[in-house]
């Protein structure tokens, strides 16, 4: 029974969307993921997950498990895996196939990350999966998934070839109560959706930790917490800064293209009163100012729930403050 390293304090992860900057084509921007991705290796965080979107103008990681390959191709520790693959998008076959690859090719460094949610609109759903077939069925794909990944048994019709044998760590992603409930009777570990999601992180971390039921892949219960950040070098920066993920939700409110736009010195004028409240509400975990406060806020928050790691997702349009930010997120755990 393996256990996943949990430190008193917890440890620091990515997650990253590979979002484009306006104007920015896909290679630049995947070429500023990469150089992300190794300043946070350099940096000692622990994973660095990518996510699944479809159909969304501005974020560039749909091909999740090629994304996966391509930076763990570039790092030499980092953790690297999905946060998440979408299940109801894909056969589980493919996906063992997939991570099977990649955790042959980088042994001890890949995680499957998996969610129920498609990760796209109602139409492109069904065009990504032509069965009909969805979240209804999620329990038994990821069953299926740990079938697959698992050793071969005597009689096995279906193999995973490769991934058959490579026990890729599985994790479940959530936003509500049912995948914490479970995760907790898989015995799997379990990551909340804070960055977008907040409302519900301490009812279903509880759910979890007081459900979970000891697994082959995990003996007790492991928990990421996954929160936006926009670290600077003074508050006041900070909020400059935070304007260009303001902008961004207001775009999904909207329905609009999600491009990473320049932060600007004021939202007056770009948002009315409801939209900012919802804004302020989708971001309510957000951490934002200068190291100290950082540090204060992430204080706070760890007196009001238990987790063993944190995600961060920093959403910042120049590529060098972002990787600055990352200094500013370790200065923090010393």
């Amino acid at each position: 029974m393996s256990q996943l390293s949990s430190a008193q304090s917890p440890s620091y992860s990515l997650l990253e969307l590979a979002s484009v900057r306006e104007g920015d084509s896909v290679g630049q921007t995947l070429a500023n993921s990469v150089a992300y991705a190794r300043h946070a290796e350099s940096l000692g965080f622990n994973r660095f997950w990518l996510a699944e979107h479809h159909n969304m103008e501005g974020i560039s990681s749909s091909a999740t498990a090629v994304l996966v390959g391509h930076i763990a191709g570039a790092t030499k520790t980092l953790r690297v895996g999905s946060g998440g693959i979408m299940l109801p998008n894909h056969p589980p076959l493919v996906i063992a196939e997939q991570f099977g690859t990649l955790e042959s090719l980088y042994p001890g460094r890949i995680d499957l990350g998996l969610g129920r949610a498609p990760g796209t609109d109602p139409i492109t759903s069904r065009a990504l999966r032509r069965d009909g077939m969805g979240a209804e069925q999620f329990p038994e794909d990821v069953a299926r998934l740990q079938t697959l990944l698992g050793p071969l048994q005597p009689g096995q019709p279906v193999k995973a070839i490769p991934g058959a044998g490579t026990n890729v760590p599985i994790w479940l992603l959530g936003s509500s109560l049912y995948s914490a409930q479970l995760a907790a009777m898989r015995g799997l570990p379990y990551a909340f959706a804070g960055h977008f999601a907040p409302r519900l992180y301490r009812e279903a971390i509880q759910v979890y930790r007081d459900n979970f039921q000891p697994s082959e892949q995990l003996d007790k219960p492991y928990v990421i917490l996954a929160v936006p950040a926009v670290p600077a070098d003074t508050d006041e920066e900070a909020q400059f800064l935070a304007t260009t993920s303001y902008q961004r939700i207001l775009s999904l409110f909207r329905g609009q293209p999600l491009w990473m736009r320049p932060p600007v010195k004021s939202m007056d004028g770009l948002w009315n009163s409801g939209e900012k409240a919802g804004v302020k509400d989708f971001l309510s975990l957000q951490m934002l100012g200068s190291e100290d406060s950082i540090r204060e806020q992430l204080e706070r928050l760890l007196q009001t729930v238990e987790v063993d790691e944190l995600m961060f997702t920093v959403d910042l349009y120049d590529p060098e403050k972002r990787r600055h930010a990352l200094d500013i997120l370790a200065a923090t755990r010393h």
